[in-house]
């Protein structure tokens, strides 16, 4: 299988001594961090959530799909006290495991992972709700004495928590973005960025014509403050932060993403998918992304599961280039090392790391 399902009672007794050794671990590393005085030079945190400084700092982990975030963060592991805090826009949804390439129960066993399968399929979450949810997280594992490593693909995500963004508290409206789906669907994404472009030009420009949420979160907004976005207001997080990337060649990327969607199929994305269906529906936003997509295309008859294979790989393809907007190389922000090499992955974020008390 492949997400094994460990019995409770098993799973409690083996994890509490590893739990005792990491808190220990944590404890020594926090220790140094507090005797070099970082917590004495950390910028504080103004605005409408201005808070104290809570710990020594976060490290992110950051690339495209398939560029290997997770199994190089289960190696950081073996040499950091760290505890993952998931910057990944699908994984914080339930019973979405396969599809979304969610951490295994052997690696959430392995390391302490926040943000993954917290909410249902079809419930509502927005960029307002990550920032909250990692914030909380980040607390509570500087209050353990752990370092906290963002780990994901989702650039909207990252930065927004790393530079600080201030999203609208605006609670997304089913209705209407269930009619903007329906346009989008019948008469192109062009339709749902046209409709945007004429109440807010700079917020249209800005998206472009590929990302149909972004766009249809966008009108969201707009509807609901009957104004154009403004730009979104930025407060220092009260942590510093380092960023290491995955590199690899595109060829080389896009051979891992084909693999990795077949491989999907093959461990059941149709009939995770089905199970979707049969709990919640077929319409909602979260069955619209890649792999859901196309299995669920599967289900209704519309092309064979090899067909499905082909166009998620696609797909994925055509997502791993838009993530590259997100993460450059020419980015200063971010230091990239080969992610082949998990060694030299692993020493990056150590030396990040040790570059948050200097």
């Amino acid at each position: 299988m492949p997400y094994p399902v460990r019995g409770v009672g098993q799973r409690r007794q083996r994890r509490r001594p590893r739990r005792a050794a990491r808190h220990r671990r944590c404890a020594r590393w926090w220790s140094v961090t507090r005797r070099v005085g970082l917590r004495d030079h950390l910028p504080r945190r103004g605005g409408s959530r201005g808070r104290e400084l809570s710990g020594p700092g976060v490290v992110a982990l950051v690339g495209p799909t398939a560029s290997g975030k997770t199994a190089a963060a289960i190696a950081v592991a073996q040499r950091l006290p760290i505890e993952v805090v998931s910057a990944d826009s699908r994984q914080i949804r339930r019973g979405m495991r396969i599809g979304t390439a969610a951490p295994t129960d052997e690696e959430l066993a392995a390391v302490p992972h926040h943000l993954v399968g917290i909410v249902e399929p079809n419930e509502p979450w927005t960029l307002a709700d990550f920032l909250e949810r990692a914030h909380e997280a980040i607390d509570a594992i500087h209050a353990r004495g752990c370092l906290p490593l963002l780990v994901g693909g989702a650039g909207q995500y990252v930065w927004a928590l790393l530079e600080g963004w201030e999203p609208p508290a605006v609670p997304p409206n089913p209705e209407l973005r269930a009619r903007l789906e329906a346009e989008a669907r019948a008469q192109g994404v062009e339709a749902v960025h046209a409709r945007l472009a004429a109440l807010d030009p700079a917020s249209a420009e800005r998206i472009g014509t590929r990302n149909e949420r972004r766009l249809i979160r966008a009108l969201e907004i707009v509807d609901a403050t009957g104004e154009p976005i403004a730009p979104l207001p930025r407060v220092p997080p009260p942590w510093p932060w380092r960023v290491v990337g995955l590199q690899w060649s595109r060829s080389a990327l896009s051979r891992r993403a084909d693999r990795r969607a077949a491989a999907m199929y093959e461990a059941g994305l149709v009939e995770e998918t089905r199970a979707i269906v049969e709990g919640h529906g077929d319409d909602f936003e979260a069955l619209t992304s890649i792999g859901y997509a196309e299995a669920l295309g599967v289900l209704r008859g519309q092309w064979h599961e090899a067909e499905a294979v082909k166009r998620t790989q696609a797909a994925t393809r055509r997502l791993i280039r838009r993530q590259a907007a997100w993460f450059r190389p020419v980015d200063p922000r971010i230091e990239w090392v080969a992610g082949a090499d998990v060694d030299r992955v692993v020493a990056a974020v150590e030396a990040a790391a040790d570059g948050l008390r200097s």
